[in-house]
C-alpha cells in the first residue's frame, strides 16, 4: 500500500541531498573549489513535472502536439504540459544542472543516468484511484517501482564504467 510520507520523504531526501548544509551554522571555511553540482535529481507527480514520461505511452494524457512548446527554444512540444518549461526544469537550472529526462526516454542511459530522473506522469494523483480516465499512465507505486529500477540500472551501469 502506498504511503505519502514516504512519498514526500523521497522528496525531500532528493533535495536534501544537494543542499551544503541545513543546520544555518556557518561552514568551516572551504580551501577555492568549483562549487559543486547536485548528485542527481529526482522527480515525481503528475503533469505539473511530467516533462514527457506520457509521450512514451499509449494515452489520451499527453503534451507533444501544440500549443505545447510554442515558447520554448524550439518552439516545439516536448511531452511538459506546459507553453515552454516546467518547474523541475527551472530547479535544474538554478542547481546548475542539466534537465532531467524522462525515465521512459531510450536517451536515459549512460552517463545520463548521473543526473537523475523525472518519474511524473500527467493524469496521476497522490492516490492510485486518481485518474482512472485515464489509461496507461505511471500512478505513484509505479513511478516509485520505476525509482527502484532506476538505482538497479544506475548501480550496474556505475560497476561497469568501473570496470573499464
Amino acid at each position: 500500500m502506498f504511503n505519502p510520507s514516504i512519498f514526500l520523504v523521497i522528496s525531500i531526501v532528493t533535495l536534501v541531498n544537494t543542499a551544503p548544509t541545513l543546520t544555518g551554522a556557518a561552514p568551516a571555511a572551504p580551501a577555492a573549489q568549483p562549487p559543486q553540482r547536485p548528485r542527481a535529481f529526482f522527480v515525481f507527480g503528475d503533469s505539473l513535472v511530467d516533462n514527457g514520461n506520457n509521450n512514451y505511452l499509449l494515452t489520451s494524457a499527453r503534451a507533444d502536439s501544440p500549443p505545447y512548446g510554442i515558447d520554448s527554444v524550439n518552439h516545439l512540444p516536448s511531452g511538459r504540459f506546459s507553453n515552454g518549461l516546467n518547474i523541475p526544469d527551472l530547479i535544474s537550472e538554478k542547481l546548475g544542472a542539466p534537465p532531467t529526462l524522462p525515465y521512459l526516454s531510450p536517451q536515459l542511459d549512460g552517463d545520463n543516468l548521473l543526473v537523475g530522473a523525472n518519474f511524473a506522469s500527467a493524469g496521476v494523483g497522490i492516490l492510485n484511484d486518481t485518474g482512472f480516465q485515464f489509461a496507461n499512465i505511471l500512478r505513484i507505486d509505479q513511478q516509485l517501482f520505476y525509482f527502484e529500477e532506476y538505482q538497479r540500472r544506475l548501480i550496474k551501469y556505475i560497476h561497469y564504467k568501473k570496470s573499464r
